[in-house]
Formats: C-alpha cells, structure tokens, sequence
C-alpha cells in the first residue's frame, strides 16, 4: 500500500472520530505542554540571575570563615577573623587589585529630614570599588574613612521627594544611635550588586566599612582584643553572647549624631569582618584563581591576625559569583527533574489512551481489516495504516503541547518579569517523544491488526 494512501486513511479515521482522539492526545498534550514551560522558566530565571552578574563582578572572589562543608549558602556559618591590616596585607598581594571587607549594618529607620521611613538591613558596607563606576547614573564612589553613601534607586524614591545627588540622609541604627550621611552617588538599578546581597530589588544604601561599620563591630563585639570590645566573644566568634550592655560602655556611643564613634581609641583596627571581598587582576579564570590561591595562602599563614582563629573546625573559604550562584542552580536542576518526572507520568497515561484507543478501533474495523485483506492487502499494510494512526496522534499531541508550552513559558516569564528564554532542544525532544509514544502505543494494536484472519474478520459482526 502507498504510504500517502495509508496517511490519507489514517487521517479519515482519526476524523471520524474527533471527540475521541482529542481525549486521546491530552494526556500527551499535559505532559509536553508542562516540560517546556516550567524548563522554559528555569532556563529564564537561570538567565536573569546570571545576567546580573556584570563582568567586573565576574572577577570578585567572596570570602568567609567557616566550618568546613557548612551548607547554607553564602556567609552560612561565617565567623568574624578578618581585620582590616588582613585585607590591606591582601591588597598588597601582587596578584589582588583590591581586597575590602562586607557588612550589613542593622538599621531601624533612614529620614530625609522631612520623612521617616523605616529600613532593616538596607545599610551595607563596603569599599569603594565595590560599587563600580559604570554602575553609577550619576555622582561618584564613596571614600573610605568618609561619611558617604551611594543609594540605589529604590532607596532615592522611598520618600514623596527623590533623593539626589548632595542631600543627607540621617540613619538610625539598630539600637537607636543615629548617623549622618552625604549622598554622593546613585546606582542605575535597585537589584543586589553581588550574591552576599541577594538579586531581589529593594532599598539599599552602600556605605564605607571605614568609619560606618569599623564602628559598630567593636560595639557589636566583633573586635580585636577583649578590653575594647567589653570582654568580646572572641573565643566564639559570634559577638552576641549576652555583653551588649558592657560592649555599649566600651564604644561609649561618643558621637552617635554624626557617627563618628567617640575618640576611645582607633576603632577601625580592632574591627573583624564576616566577609571579604578580593579582586583580581581580571575575569580570566587564571587571574580568579590566582588571586583566591595567593589570599588563601596569606590569610592561613601565622602572618595575618585571622590566622589564630583558624582551625580544623574553621577555614577560609573564597567562591565566585557563578560558583555561589551554582548552588541556585542545583536547586532549578532538582525543581526541573521533578517536573520533567510528573510530566514522564502525564506521557504515560497518553501512551495508555492511545494504545487503548487503537486497540478499540481494531476492534470496531476488523470487518474493514478483512476486507483488506481480501482484496490484496498484506500484513505490512496494515501494520503500517494503523501505526500511522497513532503515530499521528503522538505527533498531533506533541505539537500541540509545545506551542502549549512556548505559550506558558512566555506568559511566565512576562508574568516574573524574567528574560525569555526558550531552550530550543527541549522542543525537539518534544516532537520525538511524540513519534515515539505513537509508535509504542500503537504498535501492538497494529501488530493484532496485522494478525487477523481474513475469514473471520469478514464473518465478524
């Protein structure tokens, strides 16, 4: 039989009964439908962080302190080791373009001076590079040892009037202390500037380590020696082991207006930071590596103050953004396979409906088989015309659920405010999968078909 024929006649029956094989392709169409949109919003979300990631940043290295294969993400089970003659004795490494400490700073509340909003960990401190100056609309980087600040855009517009460039803003501090800072610079976007803050758009208000947090630690008992920061908590590390009150004492809250600190000593070198951030040369992968090996080194040889924090139960540990971003996307690879897994089931249930449906159309044309058979038709022609059939309905199901799907995964990705992005491959294993669930749910109803006896199937009623 010509294969054209065995379309055509495939085609017929498959029209003749329309109802049933639309019921038929659904399971097929669920399936598909709902690989390509959740793989289509992973592929989007993947893109989206990862476009966030500049190619400056794609040279910073994030460091902490922590216990070995501590799970959590960035900074989990961090430790404040690193003082500011570490990061300045990094700087100085041949291989490091910068090395500046982390912080976020607990707040209550900012004011303009006519308003009063209140603001949580939106206060973070830096160093100056850690803002770049393509990312800035307008104004300039912040200096260190300064009361400045450069704010993203959400913060510029959390009150009725945008703060500009020049304005000040007086930050309350958890604790209620009070700071006075000059806007020098705005950000062209609201999103984090690196995994320690996160992607998620919200007001942020960068800040020198010098003074604003070099300050607080001492008071928060992330200091160097125990008489500064009120009998510390050096041994743990933490800094929150029940001496607020004495901490308090020692920083004497001196100034606490225009944060300056007081004058009980200097401050900034008996300050420990949480994390470090170190810059190499550039994104070439040998220059990151090369700036991770040689302040690792550092930072673990008797010759930098972290070191005697340092142990088998604490080490240095540096990643990359794409590294810590890695972990994320262990996460959408375990959320994809879930949803790849039901949708393997969906397909399934398609494969059963179309075997079992062709078994009923052998079935109700066993007479017409007969007659096939009589007037010439061999084996192979009828295996072949109802392989077709249901070879039809997997490729009719697996079109249907890919546009399906292309269109959730559009409508998604507008819906989250994600770039498109259609994984192109999962499309064509779509239109596979479909051959192939029409040809093994249909080729034992055909291979029965096949198999008939002509003479009963002209007797059959």
């Amino acid at each position: 039989m010509n294969p054209l024929e065995s379309l055509r006649l495939a085609w017929r029956s498959i029209r003749g009964h329309r109802l049933r094989s639309a019921l038929t392709t659904l399971g097929i169409v669920i399936g598909i439908a709902a690989v390509i949109t959740f793989v289509t919003l992973g592929a989007s979300l993947q893109a989206g962080v990862i476009g966030d990631i500049s190619p400056d940043d794609q040279r910073n290295v994030y460091g902490w302190a922590a216990e070995p294969d501590t799970e959590g993400g960035p900074l989990a089970g961090a430790q404040p080791v690193f003082t500011p003659d570490d990061l300045a004795a990094v700087e100085d490494l041949e291989e490091v373009e910068a090395a500046y400490g982390y912080a976020t700073i607990q707040t209550q509340a900012i004011s303009n001076g006519e308003e009063q909003v209140a603001q949580g960990n939106g206060l973070i401190a830096s160093g100056p590079s850690y803002i770049r100056e393509e990312r800035l609309t307008e104004g300039r980087q912040f200096e260190t040892g300064e009361h400045e600040a450069v704010i993203n855009p959400a913060a510029a517009g959390q009150f009725e009037e945008n703060v500009s460039v020049g304005d000040e803003l007086t930050v309350t501090i958890l604790g209620g202390q009070e700071t006075t800072l000059e806007v020098v610079g705005i950000t062209d976007t609201s999103e984090g500037l690196s995994p320690f803050e996160g992607f998620e758009s919200s007001p942020r208000v960068y800040v020198p380590t010098d003074p604003y947090y070099a300050e607080q630690a001492v008071g928060l008992g992330f200091g160097g020696d125990d008489e500064s920061n009120g009998g510390g908590t050096e041994s743990d590390g933490n800094g929150s082991g029940g001496n607020e009150s004495s901490s308090n004492e020692s920083t004497g809250n001196g100034s606490a207006g225009d944060g300056s600190g007081g004058s009980g000593g200097d401050t900034s070198s008996d300050a420990r930071f949480l994390a470090i951030i170190v810059e190499a040369e550039s994104a070439d992968q040998s220059d990151i590596d090369a700036a991770r090996e040689s302040a690792t080194d550092y930072l673990e040889s008797d010759a930098s103050d972290a070191s005697e924090f340092l142990s088998d139960d604490l080490e240095v540990q540096f990643q990359t953004s794409t590294e810590l971003l890695g972990q994320l996307q262990d996460v959408l690879d375990l959320l994809r396979n879930f949803i790849v897994g039901i949708a393997a089931i969906s397909l399934l249930v398609g494969s059963i409906g179309i075997a079992n449906i062709m078994l009923v159309s052998v079935t109700e044309r066993t007479r017409e088989i007969g007659i096939m058979k009589a007037v010439g038709a061999q084996n192979r022609d009828v295996l072949g015309l109802f392989l077709t059939e249901s070879v039809i309905l997997g490729v009719i199901g697996a079109v249907l659920g890919t546009a399906l799907g292309l269109i959730g995964g559009y409508l998604g990705a507008q819906y989250v405010d994600l770039p498109l992005v259609y994984p192109l491959e999962y499309v064509a294993i779509a239109i596979a999968v479909g051959i192939l669930v029409g040809i093994l749910a249909g080729l034992y109803p055909a291979w029965r078909a096949a198999r008939t006896d002509p003479i009963d199937a002209l007797r059959y009623e």
